[in-house]
């Protein structure tokens, strides 16, 4: 059986979360990271070397990073999935999107999220909370505008692409974001994601 290595209040988890339940799979999560700690022990960092979640074992392969993850998944468990497709070109733009998530995304949403939830008002740098909301905004207004030409990230068919963002907008709809701007197509797709039952069920809890 599969071992999902990360506490479920954790971004990286949940989209690993998200794809193992639609794909029906079973798996046990084990809590480590935030409060459970666990992560600095020998035996967690043989898995994951920084000591951040989520990790993986799958019998007895390991591994982390969790885009990584979701393709190794897609690629042993649902090799003919349209989550992730594989004609080389489909292939490309889901795998385009996957990585402007972590290396446009992530860094800002990142700072806006430990800024207002994590850190108490008094010791915020409201300064870099309020540049981090600029340049997300500006990240989600890439991604409005594509929704605003199909359903999903990629086309009209939920894949990875979408899968990697859903924590993210999930967070930036409920928390109480200084001077955010609607995106409309942003919205209306977030909107279709919450229909989804492991979204609902796993992403869209109160941030913590």
């Amino acid at each position: 059986m599969i071992k999902l290595w990360g506490r479920n209040t954790s971004s990286n988890v949940m989209k690993v979360i998200w794809l193992l339940e639609d794909l029906g799979l079973p798996y046990q999560r084990l809590d480590v990271g935030g409060p459970f700690g666990g992560t600095s022990t020998p035996e967690y960092r043989a898995l994951q070397p920084l000591g951040l979640v989520p990790a993986l074992e799958d019998g007895d392969f390991r591994m982390f990073e969790s885009n990584a993850i979701l393709r190794y998944i897609c690629n042993q468990y649902a090799p003919g999935s349209s989550l992730y497709p594989s004609a080389p070109k489909a292939r490309a733009e889901v795998e385009t999107w996957m990585d402007f998530q972590q290396t446009a995304l992530n860094r800002p949403m990142s700072t806006v999220f430990l800024g207002l939830v994590r850190t108490p008002p008094e010791q915020r740098n409201n300064a870099a909370i309020a540049a981090a909301i600029k340049e997300v905004q500006g990240h989600w207004g890439v991604l409005d505008r594509l929704l605003a030409e199909h359903l999903c990230v990629v086309g009209d068919t939920l894949t990875l692409a979408d899968i990697v963002y859903g924590p993210h907008v999930h967070r930036w709809f409920v928390l109480d974001i200084p001077g955010r701007v609607e995106l409309p197509n942003l919205r209306a797709w977030y909107q279709r994601l919450l229909a989804r039952p492991a979204f609902a069920k796993h992403l869209a809890i109160t941030p913590v």
